[in-house]
């Protein structure tokens, strides 16, 4: 369980194919102490819930599968800057919103533009994920929560815009963002298992 608050950014370091069913990744940051990461521990990248499997003092290394790069975007390319959080340990402040670290879907950003000492950001996004948006809602880009200014449908996409302050920009790689980039998207979890209690029929999965 995280947050959506980025602690440190990191830097996609090599990439090695795992027999056909994945990559073994590793990530240098010099921003996050990894003095009492534990092998197996989870650490969110660009939103994407990951296993520790090694570890040195500045990078750490962890096993994409198949499925995760499917789903997600950029946890493939050497030199990407990355989104860390560590996952939320009891007690801890909740500053940003329940995130499970399990993305939703990938969007693109259509509009990045500056207004005063922030930028306001528009998503377009994949039309399932339309019912679980909500103006003033929650909404997780690239593992930072983010609140929706507003969200609409359109054709068969959807689209919301967000507003990025100044720390949010100076401790994020959202900063690096232009217009035409890919970005990963994990919609409130409770707006899922809302959606959830309110279906009267399974379909026959056996």
């Amino acid at each position: 369980m995280f947050t959506g608050l980025v602690e440190a950014t990191g830097t996609i370091g090599t990439v090695q194919p795992i027999d056909g069913h994945g990559l073994r990744v590793m990530i240098v940051t010099e921003d996050m102490d990894l003095t009492d990461v534990l092998i197996g521990e989870s650490i969110a990248i660009d939103g994407a819930c990951m296993t520790v499997i090694s570890k040195t003092e500045r990078s750490f290394k962890v096993d994409v599968s198949a499925e995760s790069l499917r789903c997600t975007h950029g946890l493939d390319d050497p030199g990407r800057v990355v989104n860390l959080e560590r996952a939320l340990r009891l007690g801890d402040r909740l500053g940003g919103h329940m995130v499970s670290g399990h993305v939703d879907g990938v969007g693109e950003v259509r509009k990045f533009e500056q207004v005063g000492d922030c930028v306001k950001m528009v998503v377009q996004g994949p039309k399932a994920l339309a019912k679980y948006l909500a103006t003033k809602g929650s909404i997780v880009v690239n593992g930072v929560s983010l609140t929706t200014n507003l969200v609409k449908n359109v054709m068969d996409r959807c689209v919301f815009s967000c507003n990025l302050v100044p720390h949010t920009l100076e401790c994020t790689n959202l900063r690096l963002l232009e217009k035409g980039a890919k970005v990963n998207l994990e919609v409130d979890m409770i707006a899922r298992y809302v959606e959830r209690l309110m279906q009267t029929e399974d379909e026959d999965l056996l």
